[in-house]
């Protein structure tokens, strides 16, 4: 009985570990998740557009085109001014998302004040590339 009880301590013992160690894995991975989009969001800060296309997932470059970018992120944004404030309302990482090739997201929820718009809400999605890096597959501001 005294071996089953200890047994079952290790087992549990090695079980946190093996949780904590992922844990701390995918804190790790949305961390850079989130430095990438970060990046990512100071360029439409700064209206540079064609730099965020630039940086985008592959995923992002294949389905539009830079001149198209340019445009959409233009029209979506420019109206709201300059940024005041954005904070991070959640992150969730995923293995699918509609759409999309089965792979690894995390998608970020931003609490944002523009100069015209106060209250927006800013939903960045990063991609892990082949290579490792996390780069923004997908933005949408309301």
């Amino acid at each position: 009985m005294k071996r089953a009880v200890v047994r079952f301590a290790l087992l549990f013992a090695v079980a946190s570990i093996a949780g904590a160690s992922s844990i701390q894995a995918q804190e790790s991975d949305t961390r850079a998740a989130q430095a990438s989009v970060e990046a990512w969001l100071s360029l439409i800060d700064t209206q540079n557009y064609s730099a965020s296309w630039d940086t985008a997932a592959s995923f992002f470059r294949a389905r539009v085109s830079q001149a198209q970018w340019q445009t959409a992120a233009q029209t979506a944004r420019s109206p709201f001014g300059q940024l005041k404030s954005r904070a991070l309302k959640s992150a969730k990482a995923t293995k699918t998302l509609p759409g999309a090739p089965d792979g690894e997201y995390v998608v970020f929820e931003y609490t944002t004040s523009l100069e015209q718009k106060a209250a927006a809400v800013e939903t960045v999605t990063a991609m892990r590339e082949m290579d490792g890096t996390w780069h923004v597959a997908g933005y949408f501001i309301k």
